[in-house]
Parts: structure tokens; sequence; C-alpha cells
């Protein structure tokens, strides 16, 4: 997994938090990571982004973001209102290939859903994927309508030849309902791929010392972790 492609099934449903968690498996694990924000959108100059949450959770991690825009819209969108140039795919691409050529994993997270547009060509993060030859990882949402997203999702990667390496759920509810328990079976099946782990809500608010060390906990061992996806089904079944 030296390039791995983490995007969404939309936005708000976990992305970054999960980034965060695969990279604190992976730094947990004695492994050297970098994350990669192509396009930070919605967030001023002295803001934090979204590549420092996932370093400040995470611990030693190298973070790079090679463009910002100040309003929270699609980066093709926003770099257009804004005036400044837009990020494509190439450059993503090889901005991933030097961190690559330095570290042993390296976190590429999108903006949004896979097909959100980096520039008014139309390039997207599955043209990122593709360039890097880089498996992708979906974060989706718990509960009712994630089945649909997920599955077009996939669909798309599937169509693009891409490989599809797992679906994460990026934040598991406290008190999962009847939708969200039924999904974590239906999950794999429409999205043709195993589900990979369930990230609590809320855990971005732990001290990082405490996620950090219970990042692995919420993942499956193609991440890094130990979660196993069967137990936790049972497990959420019978509450």
């Amino acid at each position: 997994m030296p390039v791995l492609v983490i995007t969404g099934t939309g936005t708000e449903v976990g992305k970054t938090i999960t980034t965060a968690a695969v990279a604190a498996a992976a730094v947990a694990a004695g492994r050297s990571v970098a994350v990669l924000k192509p396009a930070q959108t919605g967030v001023r100059p002295d803001e934090r982004g979204d590549a420092d949450e996932a370093a400040r959770l995470a611990g030693p991690v190298t973070t790079l973001e090679l463009a910002r825009y100040p309003e929270p819209l699609a980066p093709a969108t926003a770099a257009r209102r804004a005036g400044l140039p837009p990020v494509r795919p190439s450059e993503v691409a090889e901005a991933a290939g030097k961190l690559a050529a330095e570290h042993e994993v390296v976190l590429v997270e999108g903006a949004g859903g896979l097909l959100v547009r980096f520039d008014d060509a139309g390039g997207t993060l599955a043209d990122v994927a593709r360039l890097l030859d880089a498996s992708v990882l979906v974060v989706a949402s718990a509960g009712l309508g994630t089945l649909n997203t997920t599955e077009l999702t996939a669909r798309e990667l599937r169509a693009r030849q891409l490989d599809l390496l797992g679906v994460v759920v990026g934040s598991w509810p406290n008190e999962p309902d009847l939708a969200s328990r039924c999904n974590l079976a239906d999950l794999p099946v429409v999205a043709k791929a195993p589900l990979l782990g369930a990230v609590p809500e809320g855990v971005g608010l732990l001290r990082p010392a405490d996620f950090r060390a219970a990042a692995p906990s919420w993942l499956a061992r193609p991440l890094g972790g130990t979660w196993d996806a069967e137990e936790f089904a049972v497990a959420q079944a019978a509450k």
C-alpha cells in the first residue's frame, strides 16, 4: 500500500478522520507516512486544513496541501470563483509520487466524492488513482441511503478498472439504528469489496494520544488494524 487514494461517498462522511486513523495505524506499525490533500476548500489561510487535522490526530506524519480555496465548493468551482489556478490530476500524481519516494505510505485524501472536479477539464480523484495505479478506499456513511451512494461509487471504480480496496464506515453511530446495523452486511455486497472498518462517531474529539492508541481497533488487517467485520456485526446485533 505505498499510495492509497481515499474518497468518500459524499461530503461529511468521516473521510478526514478515517484518513487520520489509517495514518495512525501505519505510524503505530513503524511506517513513515505522508498525507496529501490536493485541494482544500472552505478554509481560511490561517485555519487548519484536513491534512493538518489528520496529522494532529495521527502523530508524526508529513503533510502536503497543493491548493487552498476560500469558498466551501467543489475545487474546480472554488478555484474559478477565486481566480486561482486549479489543481490538475497530473500535478496530484506527481506530488504523490515524490512523497512515495520518501515515505512507506502515502494517503491521498480527496474532496467530497470520487467524481468531484478538480478543474474545468473534468479531472477528478479517479484520474489521480489511475495515474498512480493506486488502490482506492471508499469512506461511507452508516445509515439510510448509504447503499446507493456506495454502489454508485464502486461501479464507477470498476468501470474505470480501478482497484477498490474496501469500504470503511466513517462515523459509526453510538446508537445505531436498524438501517445502520443492516448495512454492515449489505455494504460489502453492493460494493463487491470488503468492509474494512467502522470509525466511531466523535473520535476526532479524543486526545491525540487516545486516538492513536485506539485507531487500529477501528480498522481491519489490510489497513494495519485488528478490527473484524463479522465480530463487529455480531456485537452490534446484540445491542
